[in-house]
């Protein structure tokens, strides 16, 4: 599980609006925004299906533990993710990679 600050951090720093996490989530807006301001706590699964979304953009979620507490980083810093994204823009045929 995450927390509402967890949530909140995690967008920022995978600069994600709260409208493009309810669209990734399948979300309500309001619920995304009680659960960040601390007002209100959705259900497991909503709590999960945020999790997922904010990890598929590029946010690691710390346990609690590992090094002094919860919190949230980026999966890849700014320059691996832009190079991710311009590889992932090429296009081109899908194909099996032969390279070991």
């Amino acid at each position: 599980m995450i927390t509402g600050s967890q949530c909140r951090a995690a967008r920022a720093l995978v600069e994600c609006s709260r409208e493009r996490l309810a669209v990734a989530s399948g979300v309500d807006i309001s619920t995304i925004e009680s659960f960040e301001r601390k007002l209100g706590k959705p259900d497991d699964e909503s709590i999960a299906a945020l999790r997922a979304s904010l990890e598929a953009a590029g946010a690691a979620f710390l346990p609690d533990g590992d090094r002094g507490g919860i919190g949230v980083r980026l999966k890849f810093n700014r320059s691996e993710t832009r190079r991710i994204q311009t590889m992932e823009g090429e296009g081109g045929i899908v194909a099996h990679d032969d390279v070991p």
